[in-house]
Order: C-alpha cells, then sequence, then structure tokens
C-alpha cells in the first residue's frame, strides 16, 4: 500500500481551495507557513494536512498511529465504514508511490509515481487517531490495479470540504478512481 507520497504544495494553493467554500484555511501558529516541496513523505514523518477545527485548519501531524499489537497503521480501508464519529483529514500531495516486485537484476522494487492528471496537485483523505494520522484505502481504481490490489483515496481539490465536513455519503466520496485520473511514471528503476 501506499507509504510513499510527494507534496509540492504551497499553503497558499491550499488556502485557495478553501477560498470560495465560505470556510476560509486558519492556520496552526496563526501565520501562513512555508511548507517545503518534498519528494518522499514516508511513514512516521510529520508533514502538513488539513483538519476541521471550526473550520478547515493547517496543521502538521504524524504519519501513523501505533496499532494494538504495536505496528504502525498509515493506510485504514474504508470499504464499508461510516465516519460520522471521527476526526477526518486531507493530505495535500503532488504524487503518490506504489511498489511492485524487483525487476531481473534489480534487488530494489519497482518504484511508480501516480499524479493527477491535469492536476498540479489533489488530496488524499485521511483519518486521525491519537494525535496521528492514517490514508483511507479504497479498491483499486483501472489506472492502479495493475500495480497495487488496493488505492489510496484521491479526491480533487474541489472535494475536499466534502469529506472534512461530510456533506457527502462517505460511500459516495470514498471510491475508486476512474480511469485515466493518473499519470503513471516509473521512477526506479
Amino acid at each position: 500500500m501506499c507509504n510513499n507520497y510527494a507534496s509540492h504544495v504551497p499553503a497558499s494553493q491550499i488556502a485557495d481551495a478553501f477560498s470560495e467554500t465560505g470556510f476560509p484555511l486558519r492556520f496552526d501558529g496563526g501565520a501562513i507557513p512555508n511548507i517545503e516541496p518534498n519528494d518522499d513523505i514516508k511513514i512516521g514523518d510529520t508533514p502538513s494536512i488539513v483538519t476541521w477545527d471550526e473550520g478547515p485548519l493547517l496543521t502538521s501531524m504524524q504519519w501513523s498511529w501505533r496499532s494494538p499489537q504495536g505496528r504502525p497503521v498509515f493506510n485504514f480501508r474504508s470499504d464499508g465504514r461510516e465516519f460520522g464519529n471521527t476526526t477526518r483529514c486531507l493530505i495535500p500531495a503532488s504524487a503518490f508511490y506504489e511498489f511492485t516486485d524487483a525487476e531481473p537484476g534489480q534487488k530494489r522494487k519497482t518504484k511508480w509515481s501516480f499524479s493527477m492528471t491535469g492536476e498540479a496537485w489533489f488530496w488524499i483523505a485521511g483519518l486521525v487517531k491519537d494525535g496521528a494520522w492514517a490514508m483511507l484505502t479504497t479498491e483499486p481504481g483501472p489506472d492502479v490495479s495493475p500495480y497495487h490490489d488496493r488505492q489510496i483515496v484521491v479526491l480533487q481539490p474541489p472535494a475536499g470540504l466534502d469529506w472534512l465536513t461530510l456533506k457527502s455519503p462517505a460511500a459516495e466520496t470514498l471510491k475508486p478512481s476512474s480511469a485515466g485520473s493518473f499519470q503513471v511514471v516509473k521512477v526506479f528503476p
């Protein structure tokens, strides 16, 4: 599953996604932060995400909480679940990565980058628990299924508020991406 992603989304672009919603983005600490572009955000890192606190709030929080067995929970199945009594989040991303078996002669797995067709960035739907967050997953869409048997839930920037506020039923929001949603590029080797 997705355990690595990229984000080249400045705070001003994140704020623009909420500018016409009636719910302007607020910033943890008050001032608009400088979010450095990052091609390699991993489990355990503390990137910027958007949560809901009387409106959208840009804050930083650790990726993955601990399961009762002590393992990191970085992806969480959305299928058949309701999220009304949860804290939801949006993860701004430019790309996410999936890994397949190593090619002949290689020791490391093959790394694939998925970016949204026609968009500079997108949201990944997430869930907050114990002061950390995890990405939500669903069945794979046709662009992802050749690479993995699950996919993260990806939303276009205008759909973010629907997830934070549950304006639409979860089943309508948390679904596989349609064919042609992603540009797929081999990153390694």
